[in-house]
Order: structure tokens, then sequence, then C-alpha cells
């Protein structure tokens, strides 16, 4: 075990909640439940580009797709220009419109509020089937940023990696117990300037160190073949183009990423919305580039290592003094919390407000309301923290792929239809997130033979669906169009 850099991991996690202490103590009795889950409103550009990004890029961006460039190579990289594109249409197109739709449609604070309230709709089905897929899925999704704490912990110093699970799962928990949406948008600014500094100090070191000899570095390399290659098996073959629609197919997950957009929602006013999306296209771009360099950086510098995932680690504890290498490591753990904190802030918000209140228990109160969140924050974390340490729960970058793959099907072709499609009706809608999440999972048991991401035919079926249960039905009422007028007239 290094000491010094578990001390700095130590610092780490207590700045973390002592942010969330901070809010909690200087938002106390303010506000309700659009103050807990959406933070007011008020959150400025810098604040939630970042906080968006940081959310997205959870630890599979140091760990997972490195290791993949590492042990793959350049093929790899049709993920990494997929989510540059995917995250640049989201923040151009979505973004704008979404935050005026959901302020139009009754000041609506989560995802499943919205597209029930877009189509003034009195049926609490739909939030319904939003909460169960939401629970479902950021469980998985939380898995992975739970996973790789405890590999951290486990490779750096020594920790039993279940152990650190926990450790990770409560800091998480307590912050955004505390602070709510603040506290974890907050806690996530700080992250991704930290995830950012990391990846680009650690491969520029590398390879310097590669180009001057140094004794450092590994003596003797070999590259698997095709390394270099964009096309992974080195001739247009079915394997190849199925990594390349598989790569793209990726960047379709941005249009129905919950925990991503609702950032969108809580920008302060629409001129915000333009400074944000220049701020966070461009962190995610440069996030990107050095992760897919930190890949190919490692693989020079390290030469063959058993565990791929832990490329970015070795190659930062060869390089770098203890101090150094502790605060570049805690991006790991920025990686991690950053993304977990929002799938559980997510999760409780989707539960208490759109399942609990208006379902379970109309007559809840407020204080009622929060604690049924913060109970389904517990049981999520828990039941990461159960698949994370299973044997066979997989890699961070499958854990990561088959959550994301769920949320872009089932609410990818939905969020853009309600944003874009006058003629879109609640029936559409219902049908489009089930058909998307069923053929998602039906496609990810039967056919992941194929090689094609799941997210691609099930993006699809969620928007056929969606468009011939619309087609098919009642036109919306007048009442329906007229909100959707405003809202665009608002907007453009």
């Amino acid at each position: 075990m290094n000491y010094t850099e578990l001390v700095v991991f130590i610092i780490y996690l207590v700045a973390m909640l002592c942010i969330g202490v901070f809010i909690f103590v200087r938002a106390k009795g303010k506000g309700g439940e659009k103050e807990y889950f959406l933070g007011g409103r008020q959150m400025g550009p810098w604040v939630s580009a970042l906080s968006a990004g940081a959310s997205d890029m959870s630890a599979w961006v140091l760990m997972g797709l490195p290791a993949s460039i590492y042990a793959a190579g350049m093929g790899q990289t049709w993920i990494a220009v997929g989510l540059a594109i995917g995250y640049a249409l989201s923040w151009i197109f979505i973004a704008p419109r979404l935050r005026q739709f959901s302020i139009a449609a009754n000041d609506s604070i989560t995802l499943p509020q919205y597209l029930t309230n877009r189509f003034l709709s009195q049926s609490k089905a739909l939030q319904v089937i939003c909460a169960v897929i939401f629970i479902f899925a950021y469980t998985i999704y939380a898995s992975s940023s739970i996973k790789a704490c405890g590999i951290l912990f486990n490779t750096v110093l020594g920790i039993n990696a279940s152990v650190a699970m926990y450790v990770a799962a409560f800091i998480i928990i307590g912050y955004t117990f505390m602070g709510g949406f603040k506290a974890v948008c907050w806690t996530d600014f700080f992250q991704g300037l930290l995830m950012l500094g990391a990846l680009l100090i650690a491969p520029i070191f590398a390879l310097s160190l590669v180009n001057a000899g140094s004794g450092m570095a590994a003596s003797s390399v070999s590259f698997p073949d095709n390394y270099w290659n964009f096309i992974s098996s080195g001739r247009l073959d079915w394997n190849s183009w199925a990594d390349i629609l598989s790569g793209l197919g990726w960047g379709l997950g941005y249009f129905g990423m919950p925990h991503i957009i609702i950032r969108y929602m809580a920008i302060r006013s629409q001129k915000d919305v333009k400074k944000s999306a220049v701020i966070g296209i461009s962190w995610n771009i440069l996030i990107l580039f050095f992760s897919v360099l930190a890949g190919c950086a490692g693989r020079m510098f390290l030469g063959e290592i058993s565990d791929s995932s832990t490329v970015f680690i070795q190659m930062v504890r060869l390089i770098f003094p203890a101090v150094i290498s502790g605060i570049l490591l805690s991006a790991i753990l920025a990686a991690a919390m950053s993304t977990a904190d929002s799938q559980l802030l997510a999760s409780a918000s989707a539960f208490a407000a759109d399942v609990y209140k208006p379902v379970l228990r109309k007559q809840a109160s407020e204080k009622e309301m929060f604690w049924s969140g913060r109970i389904v924050v517990v049981v999520i974390a828990l039941a990461a923290v159960a698949i994370a340490s299973h044997p066979g729960s997989g890699t961070i970058m499958g854990l990561v792929g088959n959550a994301w793959g769920i949320f872009g099907a089932a609410f990818g072709p939905v969020i853009l239809l309600s944003l874009f499609w006058r003629r879109f009706t609640f029936a559409g809608a219902v049908a489009g997130i089930v058909a998307g999440a069923v053929v998602d999972v039906i496609w990810l048991a039967a056919f992941s033979g194929t090689g094609l991401y799941e997210i691609i035919p099930g993006f699809a079926a969620g928007l056929l669906a969606a468009v011939l249960v619309t087609l098919g039905g009642k036109k919306p009422g007048a009442d329906v169009e007229t909100l959707f007028d405003k809202s665009v007239a608002l907007t453009d």
C-alpha cells in the first residue's frame, strides 16, 4: 500500500462530502422538489456543461476506452467518434428546445414528467414505465462506476475490492442525500476539471518518455495485427462494418440519456444554453481524444500487461511521484462518482416525483417524498455494489454499454419526436419507449453474436413504433398543438 496515495484519496473523498454538506447547509429550508431535483433551474453555463460531461464520462473513459484501444487498436476509435458526434448534436438540437419545452409543459422537473405534460395527459402510465426502466438500467450503469472504484483501490492500495466498493457507495450516497442536484452538479464540475487534467497530462508524459528512450518505458513492444488501422480487421468485411456502425451507434445514446439531458432543463437561461454547448462540446472532444491517446501511449510505454483495464493506473504510477499519481488517479474516482451520483439522483427523482407521490401516495408531504427518493438511492447503490462485486458481472465497458443501449433505444427516438414533431402523440411515446427497450434487450440476449451494438436495432424499433402508433391513432388535441407551437416560438 502506498500511504501517500491513500492520503490523497481520503482528502479527495472528504472534499466531495464537504461540498455536499456546504450546499445542504446553505439550501436548508429553501425551495422544494424543483430545488432538490433540478437546482431551481439556476445552473450557470460552466457548471451545467462540465457536470453534464462528467456525468456522461464515467470511469470507462479512463479505464474502459483506453483498455479497448490498448488491447485492440484504433479500430475501437469509432466509439469516440460516435460519442463526439452524438454529444455535439444533442447540445445543438436537444438542449435549447428541451429546456424551453419542459418549462412550458407545466414546469416539468423530471424527464417522465416532461413526456407526460408535453401531451397534457392525465395518465400516469408513461411515468411509471419510465421509472421502471430508470431503476433497472441505472442499477446496471451505477455498477460499472462502483466496479471501477473497487479495481482502483484494489490495484493501487491492495484494499479488498468489495470493501472499496461499499466505501465509494457510502460517499456517493452521502453527498447525494444532502445536497441533491446542486451538490451533484458542483461536485461533477470539479471532477470534470480533474478528469480533463489527468487525461491531458498522463499520455503526453508517457509519449515523451518513449520518444526520449527513457528506461522507464518498455524495452520492446509488440502490436496486434492491424493495430493502427481504423478498419479493425484490415478489410471491409462484416466484422469491420459492425465495429464502425456500433461505434457510431454509441452517439444515439445522447438523445435519450436522462442523467445528461436533465442538465439541459436546469440551465438558468436560453442564452446560457449556447455558452454551455460550446464549453460542453469542447470538453467532450478533448476528453475523448486524450482517452484514445492514453490507450495508444499505454501500449507503447508499458508493453504487455495482464489486465488492460489498469493501463491508465499503471502508466500514472510508473511515471509520477506518489503525490502526483494520487491526484491523477483521483480522476478515476471523479469519473466513477460523477456518473454514479447523477444516476442515483435521476432514479430517486423518477421514483419520488413520478411514482411515489402521484401514484402510490397522492397526499404525501414534500418531506415524505424526498425520503422515498433517498431510500431508492440506497437500494440502487447496494444493488449496484452486489452486481459489481459478482465475478461474472463483466467488464466496465460492457456494463456501461448495456445500460447506455437501453436508455438510448427507449428514450432517444421519443425525446427527438416530442421536440420536433407537432403531430406526435402520448400513445406513440409509450409505444416508442416500450418497443425500444424490449428490442434492445432481446437483441443483446439473442443476437449479440452478430457484433452489432444493440442500441442500433433498439433505436430503430423505438422510432418505428412511435411513428406508426402516432399515425395510426387520433391526432393530438388543439391544446397539445398549441403548447407545441408556444414552446417552439419561445425557443427559436
